[in-house]
């Protein structure tokens, strides 16, 4: 009798551990957006002179002056806080902000128009969305088209996660289409809602004799909010799709297809364009990270001013 009470224990233990397996959390290095560098740009005399600051999210410390910026201790973070040199002008743009909670800190990102207006030399106005990536940017930025060269996109690694969990606010603009807004000209209309957007893409990839890279798509998770949250969600948990997802119910064309618009920097020292070629099998193996935490989607210089994302410690689930 005391044997088979000690088998049948036994056999609901291990039913319990293989029905509920336990998930292995892992936190981004700096994912707990606690940590900031601070740096201190003086724009032109020309377009008022004033000290703006830019926030970075590394290794605490703080940075005066008018120096190009390059991710300080070994952080993976990259953001669309920029120092830019257009026509011989200095300028910044900060759309992502350190922002207090409870005893530390969260990333803000917000869309807004940047403008610059000096009388006979320039005159740009640029709908900038605040975007948080695993990456860096090539600074200084010297001028409105292609943008997205001036990024490099995406971090190496090597392992498989189930799903990407963080915690999460946003307060949407309330218009009910959005701009585009390029630097120069007007602005036009695009159709539909404005949405954040956060991207997770796992890559396999290859680069040639020439520098060129392509890549094979191993994972995918693409989530989008439209609608104001109350308050804070926490421990938000998506799963990442394996292999070809496009028979898959929860596969979205519009933002989850093959992508040809991102750049990476190359083993030359160049950014250059990151073609994905197909679909990888589903038990493929990356060779790079890339995520992405963007106030609004649609693409450079597309948006509605007054989207805000607030993101918070942000980890990855085995």
């Amino acid at each position: 009798m005391i044997k088979k009470r000690i088998i049948w224990l036994v056999a609901c233990i291990l039913f319990f551990v293989n029905a509920h397996p336990q998930e292995k959390v892992v936190a981004l290095k700096y994912g707990n957006m606690d940590s900031w560098v601070t740096r201190t740009i003086h724009e032109s005399a020309v377009i008022g002179g004033n000290d703006k600051t830019l926030y970075e999210v590394g290794p605490t410390q703080h940075i005066d002056g008018n120096k190009e910026y390059h991710n300080l201790g070994n952080s993976p973070w990259g953001t669309s806080n920029v120092l830019a040199r257009v026509s011989g002008i200095t300028k910044t743009n900060n759309t992502v902000f350190r922002e207090k909670r409870d005893k530390g800190y969260c990333a803000r990102l917000e869309t807004h128009i940047e403008r610059v207006k000096v009388l006979g030399l320039v005159n740009i106005n640029v709908l900038a969305a605040g975007s948080l990536f695993l990456g860096d940017m090539v600074e200084p930025i010297t001028g409105t088209k292609n943008g997205e060269k001036y990024q490099n996109w995406g971090v190496p690694f090597n392992t498989r996660p189930k799903a990407l969990r963080f915690d999460y606010r946003f307060k949407a603009s309330g218009e009910p289409n959005r701009i585009k807004l390029t630097g120069f000209g007007g602005s036009s209309e695009v159709k539909g809602k404005d949405k954040a957007i956060v991207i997770l893409l796992l890559q396999k990839r290859t680069e040639d004799a020439k520098g060129n890279i392509t890549a094979k798509r191993v994972g995918t998770m693409v989530v989008t909010y439209d609608q104001s949250t109350n308050g804070w969600n926490n421990g938000a948990t998506y799963e990442i799709l394996y292999g070809d997802i496009r028979k898959n119910p929860k596969y979205n064309a519009e933002t989850m297809n093959l992508r040809n618009i991102d750049y990476a920097r190359n083993s030359k020292g160049n950014n250059v364009l990151v073609k994905e070629t197909g679909w990888a099998s589903a038990n493929e193996t990356p060779t790079h990270l890339l995520l992405q935490f963007t106030s609004s989607h649609g693409g450079a210089y597309i948006g509605s001013p007054g989207n805000t994302l607030w993101i918070d410690n942000v980890k990855l689930v085995y």
